[in-house]
C-alpha cells in the first residue's frame, strides 16, 4: 500500500516526513499542496487537517497529522526494519523523545520565526523585523551551545546512534544553513558541525533533497 503525503516538498514538516519514510523504505505518494494560494486553508484540505498544516498522511485508512507524531509512527510500525530509529527499551524511548521536545520547543520555533521574517514576509511584500530575526539568532546560539556540549559526550542527541531526535532536526538546520544565510551557527561548532555533516549524508536525506531540487 502506498502512503500519500499531503504537502509542499519545500517545507520542513513535509521533509521531516519524508526522510523517515526514506529512511523505513516506505513507498509514498507525494500529493502537493499550495501554500501560497492557500491550498490549506480550504474546505477539503481542513477535513484531512482541522488546523490548516502540512504534512498530512493517509495510510490506508488512517489519517495523521504533526509531523512528530507522524515520524514516531513510521518509527513504531516499522520497528523490526530500524529499531534505532525510536530505541529499543523504555529508557532509549525516553531519551530519542526528550530530545524531540527539545528539538520542537528550543531549536525549531526559533527557526521557524527566522524563516518567516528572512524569507516568507518579504516574498508576500511585508516588511520583516530584523530585531526579532536577531534575538532569535542569540538564542539558537544558547540552544546550540547545550548541543555542543551534548554531543562532546555522544555521537548523537540521544546516544550513540541516529534517532528521531537526529532525523528532526534536518529540515530545520538545512533552512539555517542555506537560505538563511546563517551557515555560522552550525559551522562554528565543532561537534555541531560534525554531527550536521554526518546526519545531512544519509542517503535517506539525500533521496529527500533529490526530490526537493526534482520538484521545487
Amino acid at each position: 500500500m502506498v502512503v500519500k503525503v499531503y504537502g509542499p516538498i519545500r517545507a520542513a514538516c513535509p521533509q521531516r516526513v519524508l526522510a523517515c519514510l526514506f529512511e523505513f523504505g516506505v513507498d509514498f505518494e507525494l500529493v502537493r499542496v499550495n501554500l501560497d494560494s492557500g491550498e490549506h486553508k480550504q474546505p477539503d484540505f481542513l477535513q484531512k487537517q482541522p488546523f490548516g498544516q502540512v504534512p498530512v498522511v493517509e495510510d490506508g485508512d488512517f489519517r495523521l497529522f504533526e509531523s512528530r507524531a507522524i515520524i514516531r509512527y513510521y518509527a513504531t510500525k516499522y520497528n523490526d526494519k530500524n529499531q534505532n530509529l525510536y530505541g529499543t527499551t523504555l529508557e532509549e524511548k525516553a531519551l530519542v523523545d526528550q530530545w524531540l521536545e527539545v528539538e520542537a520547543h528550543h531549536f525549531n520555533d526559533m527557526v521557524y520565526t527566522i524563516v518567516l521574517q528572512k524569507l516568507v514576509i518579504p516574498k508576500m511584500g511585508g516588511k520583516n523585523d530584523l530585531d526579532l530575526v536577531q534575538n532569535c539568532v542569540k538564542k539558537l546560539e544558547l540552544v546550540l551551545d547545550i548541543y555542543e556540549q551534548r554531543l562532546s559526550k555522544s555521537g548523537y542527541l540521544a546516544g550513540d546512534r541516529f534517532t528521531l531526535a537526529d532525523l528532526s532536526h534536518l529540515p530545520g538546520t538545512r533552512y539555517l544553513i542555506n537560505e538563511c544565510g546563517l551557515d555560522h551557527l552550525v559551522r562554528d561548532r565543532k561537534k555541531v558541525n560534525m554531527w550536521w555533516d554526518d546526519i545531512s549524508n544519509r542517503p535517506a536525506w539525500k533521496k529527500v533533497m533529490q526530490l526537493f531540487h526534482e520538484l521545487n
